[in-house]
């Protein structure tokens, strides 16, 4: 059994070195590969590229204003409206 481990031992260790020998000659076209591609993207802006600064007018911005104003009271106003049309429960009407 001992002449047999001895004898299978240099054959493993040519078709080890032989089938890792093929893998190093084809790490230079994976690299090219890898220059070929092109560059990942997170899908989120970079943090160093900020927008461009908002050109709003003094008009545009009184305009904003008063918008939210606008729907900030009707959101109230619904709220309102919502709260009182609200049916007593029957705990509240023995109370």
């Amino acid at each position: 059994m001992n002449g047999q481990l001895r004898a299978l031992a240099p054959g493993t260790l040519l078709l080890l070195t032989l089938s890792l020998g093929g893998c190093a000659s084809s790490s230079s076209s994976v690299v090219e590969a890898r220059a070929e591609a092109p560059p990942k993207t997170s899908g989120y802006p970079s943090l160093e590229v900020l927008p461009p600064p908002s050109e709003t007018t003094a008009e545009k911005q009184l305009k904003i204003e008063k918008e939210l104003t606008a729907a900030r009271d009707r959101a109230l106003k619904a709220k309102r409206d919502a709260s009182q049309t609200v049916q007593p429960t029957k705990r509240a009407a023995r109370e």
